[in-house]
C-alpha cells in the first residue's frame, strides 16, 4: 500500500461535534432540496418535469456537438441530447413544449445537416404523470439502496455500525443533492444514477474504517485504550489508503468532467462532489455516530 502521509496521529474524533454540526446543515439543505423538487421548484430534467422527446434518424453518423450547434443556432438552448451511435439516431428531449418547436428543429436540422438526411422517426410527449412516477421510482431506488446498506452493515458488523454507515451515506447523498440545488443544476435520471454511485463509494470507504476499528476492539476490552482513542488510531491507520483511493477516483472524475462531453458533465461534477464529501463522511461522520450511539455496547464487547 502506498503511504503518502506516513504515520499520523490526528485527533479526528476530537472535532466530532463541529463536524456533526456541519453535517446536519448539509443534510437539512438536502432535505430542503427534496421538498423543492417535490414542489417542482427545482431545475428538473425532462424525465421529471415532462416535455417532448424526438427521435431523429440520420443516413450517416452524426455527433452530439454537430446537433447541439444546429440547435443553438435555432435558439434552442435547453435541449437534452442523447446519442444512439449504432443506429445513427439522436434523441432530443425538451422541457418546454413551445408551439411549433418540432417544426423548428426539423427545419434547422434539414438546413444545416441536409447531407445526412435527418428524419424525425417518432415524437413522444412526456406528461406530468410520467414525471411524477419517475420521481417516485427514483426516490424508491435511493431508499432501497439505503435499506440494503443498513442490513448489510448490521450483519457484517453490529447494529450501531449500520446506523453510522447509513447516516454517513444519507449525509453524502443529501449534501450532493443540496449543492446541485444551490448551483441550479438539472436534476435528471443521470444525476440520480450518480447519487446511487456515490452511495456505493461512500459505503466502501466507510467499511474500510469500520474493519480496522473492529480489528482493534480487543484493545478496548483489555483496558489498554479508550474507545475514542482506538477509533482515532484506526482512522489514522487507514488514512493513507483513504486518501490514495479518493485521489485516484477523483482524477478519473475530473477527467470525465473536462473531457467527457456535455452529456457527462453534470454526472462527473456530482461524482467529484460525492468523492470529496464521501471521504469527509467516512472520517468525520460514520465513526463519531458509532461512538455516540454505541459506546457502552462496544466497550462490553
Amino acid at each position: 500500500m502506498i503511504q503518502i502521509l506516513g504515520k499520523t496521529n490526528i485527533d479526528f474524533l476530537g472535532k466530532k461535534y463541529i463536524a456533526l454540526a456541519l453535517s446536519c446543515i448539509m443534510i437539512i439543505l438536502g432535505i430542503f432540496a427534496i421538498f423543492q423538487i417535490h414542489a417542482g421548484k427545482a431545475n428538473l430534467g425532462v424525465d421529471f418535469a415532462g416535455g417532448l422527446s424526438l427521435q431523429i434518424r440520420f443516413s450517416q453518423p452524426v455527433t452530439l456537438a454537430e446537433v447541439r450547434t444546429v440547435l443553438d443556432k435555432a435558439g434552442i438552448k435547453d435541449a437534452d441530447i442523447q446519442e444512439l451511435p449504432t443506429e445513427k439516431k439522436i434523441l432530443i428531449k425538451l422541457k418546454k413544449q413551445q408551439e411549433g418547436i418540432q417544426d423548428t428543429i426539423e427545419k434547422a436540422l434539414k438546413e444545416n445537416l441536409s447531407a445526412k438526411e435527418p428524419i424525425i422517426e417518432s415524437v413522444t410527449e412526456i406528461g406530468p404523470k410520467i414525471g411524477e412516477r419517475t420521481k417516485r421510482d427514483a426516490l424508491f431506488a435511493i431508499l432501497a439502496a439505503t435499506a440494503g446498506i443498513l442490513i448489510y452493515i448490521a450483519i457484517r458488523f453490529k447494529f450501531h455500525f449500520s446506523i453510522g454507515a447509513t447516516v454517513a451515506t444519507f449525509h453524502d447523498v443529501m449534501a450532493v443533492l443540496g449543492i446541485f440545488y444551490i448551483l441550479d443544476k438539472e436534476i435528471n435520471l443521470i444525476f440520480i444514477s450518480a447519487l446511487l454511485t456515490i452511495a456505493g463509494y461512500s459505503l466502501t470507504d466507510t467499511v474500510v474504517v469500520f474493519d480496522r476499528i473492529r480489528e482493534n476492539l480487543g484493545k478496548v476490552a483489555k483496558g489498554t485504550m479508550t474507545l475514542e482513542a482506538l477509533m482515532n488510531k484506526s482512522i489514522n491507520e487507514v488514512l493513507s489508503r483513504t486518501i490514495v483511493t479518493s485521489l485516484t477516483t477523483l482524477m478519473a472524475a475530473v477527467a470525465l468532467f473536462f473531457f467527457g462531453g456535455e452529456v457527462l458533465h453534470d454526472f462527473a461534477l456530482a461524482m467529484i462532489l460525492g468523492i470529496l464529501v464521501g471521504t469527509y463522511s467516512s472520517i468525520f461522520v460514520a465513526s463519531p455516530v458509532v461512538l455516540l450511539l454505541g459506546k457502552n455496547s462496544l466497550i462490553k464487547r
